[in-house]
């Protein structure tokens, strides 16, 4: 019998919590409640759940605290569930290590597709991620990491080698959002910050590689954010 992956909701509001149970319940999911924060750190550190659901206005500490908190000890997926839209608290969550986060009002299919990707990066996840395979396949795009070859619909694709090192690094965390800084630390080194050689290469990038390239399909903008790379085309309509 196979044991279903553990989601812990640290959320305050009983509607929301009870809907989000719901939901997870009805797709195989065991669920763990609690509507503090210091609730939420004994539990996640008691149960050790495969994924956490993380509101950030929590009546007793902020849920950035919880984050920078959990993150100190433990590397299970956080995804934030959070009414707070604004693009800096957003970076400031995947800065401190949040794996992805969702803005309230959020639709089911929304929720259990991010659950899903947070779960496939799980350090307790036996599946095999792309950072420990020689090549990764999404639709039509194939990265060949030990050749360092990309090839679209079998045709190669010539990227330069900073393009090369972006997609890399979005492809090994497909389905994950990368702020701009993440990713210009790690291509650029610690102290650069000049987001505009980000964009003309992301441009180039999507030139080479989709079809629109107003409308990607492979490598998506969060506004404000960074970017994420999908992981299966089906799950972005």
């Amino acid at each position: 019998m196979d044991i279903k992956p553990l989601i812990l909701i640290i959320e305050d509001e009983d509607t929301i919590c009870n809907f989000i149970s719901a939901i997870l319940n009805a797709n195989g999911y065991q669920v763990t409640k609690v509507s503090t924060g210091k609730e939420g750190i004994s539990m996640a550190a008691s149960y050790s759940p495969d994924v956490i659901l993380l509101d950030l206005g929590l009546p007793d500490i902020d849920g950035i605290e919880v984050l920078r908190n959990i993150r100190q000890w433990s590397k299970t997926p956080i995804v934030v569930v959070s009414a707070r839209g604004y693009e800096r608290e957003k970076v400031e969550a995947l800065d401190l290590g949040a794996d992805d986060y969702i803005v309230k009002p959020f639709g089911t299919s929304e929720l259990l597709a991010r659950i899903r990707t947070a779960i496939r990066h799980s350090p307790k996840s036996t599946g095999g991620e792309s950072n420990g395979m020689e090549k990764i396949t999404i639709g039509e795009l194939e990265i060949d990491y030990s050749k360092r070859r990309v090839s679209l619909s079998g045709r190669r694709v010539h990227l330069t080698p900073v393009e090369y090192k972006i997609l890399s690094l979005l492809s090994k965390n497909a389905g994950k959002v990368l702020t701009h800084d993440y990713i210009m630390r790690e291509v650029w080194g610690l102290y650069t910050n000049d987001s505009h050689t980000l964009r003309v290469n992301m441009a180039n990038i999507r030139r080479k590689l989709e079809e629109n390239p107003a409308e990607p399909k492979y490598i998506l903008t969060e506004v404000g954010v960074g970017y994420r790379m999908v992981e299966e085309l089906h799950q972005e309509k």
